[in-house]
């Protein structure tokens, strides 16, 4: 069979240093297009990447027949925008995380692929890794008791005025672009929705960003508390706490596809590591994107969930406003 051909819409960083080389490596995905709006970045990254078509529009993209699925890596402000084009031009779409820029937009777009007949998928790629599939396992087997809390920090630094993550018309701002995988992982381990919520939110002077956001997801007995910055000293981690153990999942995001993955497993009975071969998890995450669109079958990460994300993080961002719990 013929390799799911995809198509990338912008030249995005992110894509270049994380996401390409595997998908080179892939037997089941080919990275067939690329565009950009500047023609000449377009064909600069085709030739230098080894891409073997390219555009200087978005639209002349997804005009193309041969290309089945879009990669959107674009800004939060403009996925909504571009969704809705590709699903116009009937292609499958993997968009980047934060699916759109609040609950409203996601609610949007999710009804309007469905009308359209494609495929949607918002890119979260730690749920594709074996350790974090291996840590819901343990935890659904009862092998840390029943779950009372979940910890997560994820911080990195960045003060560039120019970083899109740092523009707030963009839909910059940690907890959009962090804080959604601590909302995230506590969604996918316990496997439910939050009651309510408490936000507490720093601002940047300037940049009118979140640069410090913790937060309270309260699932009735669980309770999942995370902290993210962008003005900190780059730190991740996950704990989930349960009666009777502890799994702690050590690099919980932003794994090298080169290194073992492990996770820590606490009960009575003492301490352990549970290790992983190397993988990449952004293969995985493409393949799995590719494999449920040929198959016909709902997508690994369903539109519905990163509609719910959305709704957490909209109701976040509320309760930092209002300094009290939002129900949802």
């Amino acid at each position: 069979m013929e390799p799911f051909r995809i198509g990338v819409l912008g030249v995005s960083g992110h894509f270049i240093l994380r996401v390409l080389n595997p998908l080179h490596k892939s037997k089941k995905v080919e990275v067939y297009a690329i565009a950009s709006r500047n023609m000449q970045k377009a064909k600069d990254a085709a030739e230098k990447w080894g891409i073997p078509v390219y555009y200087g529009s978005y639209e002349e993209l997804l005009a193309d027949e041969k290309v089945e699925g879009i990669y959107i890596p674009l800004p939060n402000h403009l996925h909504k925008e571009w969704i809705k084009k590709c699903a116009d031009a009937g292609k499958h779409i993997l968009c980047e995380k934060p699916l759109t820029m609040n609950a409203k937009e996601a609610e949007e777009v999710v009804e309007y692929v469905n009308s359209k007949g494609v495929k949607l998928m918002e890119a979260f790629m730690y749920r594709f890794h074996p350790k974090w599939k291996r840590a819901k396992e343990l935890v659904e087997h009862g092998e840390i008791g029943k779950v009372l809390s979940i910890h997560t920090v994820f911080s990195y630094s960045n003060n560039d005025p120019d970083n899109i993550r740092n523009i707030k018309d963009y839909g910059g701002g940690g907890l959009m672009d962090i804080g959604c995988y601590a909302i995230s992982t506590a969604r996918y381990i316990t496997g439910l929705e939050p009651k309510r919520v408490v936000g507490l939110i720093h601002y940047d002077p300037v940049f009118k960003t979140d640069i410090l956001s913790s937060g309270i997801l309260d699932f009735g007995v669980t309770r999942c508390m995370f902290t993210v910055g962008t003005r900190m000293f780059p730190q991740q981690e996950v704990t989930i706490f349960g009666s009777s153990g502890v799994i702690t999942v050590t690099i919980p995001f932003n794994d090298f596809p080169d290194v073992k993955a492990k996770i820590i497993v606490q009960t009575k009975i003492g301490t352990r590591e549970v290790e992983f071969d190397p993988v990449d998890q952004y293969q995985l995450e493409f393949e799995g994107f590719a494999d449920a669109v040929r198959e016909g079958r709902e997508m690994p990460i369903p539109p519905q969930d990163a509609l719910n994300n959305m709704k957490v993080i909209d109701a976040l961002l509320e309760s930092a406003n209002k300094g009290t719990w939002i129900e949802l």
